[in-house]
């Protein structure tokens, strides 16, 4: 969806109400496709002072597995805009400045960008996961395994029986 914004760039104190959802479940991410619902936008774009704002809320909800025991989980994700639109720019580029060189915001392309950015990092089930063992798989977060802590390299075996006299 591209936005023409050149009645609010034109006009002071006007402004644009935007609530809009973007189906992104073909996004493929580490071999997954973790956006299954649409990424939704709402807020606004105005002008006041001459001095053309747009502020938003992007949501989603990014599910996969976690990345330290392996069960599927799910978060919501919400992504603060506050962005300053404008036709061009002189000196050095800013994280606050949207160019919209032609007066017209593309949405879809906004959308997608700020949610690839924003992606989770490290996706958990729970803050405290415990994981699964290296050994034989078990996951931790359901109690302890039988397998031994301490495991002794099997080149310095002979010097552990040393150790052990």
């Amino acid at each position: 969806m591209i936005i023409d914004l050149k009645s609010i760039f034109v006009n002071e104190n006007s402004s644009l109400p935007l609530d809009y959802s973007l189906d992104m479940s073909d996004f493929e991410h580490s071999g997954l496709f973790p956006l299954k619902k649409p990424v939704s936008i709402k807020g606004t774009i105005s002008n006041k002072a001459s001095l053309i704002r747009f502020l938003a809320q992007i949501v989603f909800e990014f599910s996969a597995p976690c990345d330290r025991c392996g069960k599927p989980t799910a978060a919501v994700v919400k992504i603060e805009v506050d962005k300053i639109l404008a036709t061009s720019i002189e000196g050095e580029d800013s994280d606050t400045i949207l160019l919209v060189p032609d007066m017209k915001l593309d949405v879809d392309d906004f959308i997608y960008t700020e949610t690839v950015v924003n992606l989770p990092m490290k996706h958990l089930c729970r803050e405290d996961c415990k994981g699964v063992c290296s050994k034989c798989g078990k996951d931790l977060n359901d109690g302890k395994c039988d397998c031994p802590t301490k495991e002794i390299d099997p080149r310095l075996s002979v010097l552990a029986q040393l150790l052990e006299t």
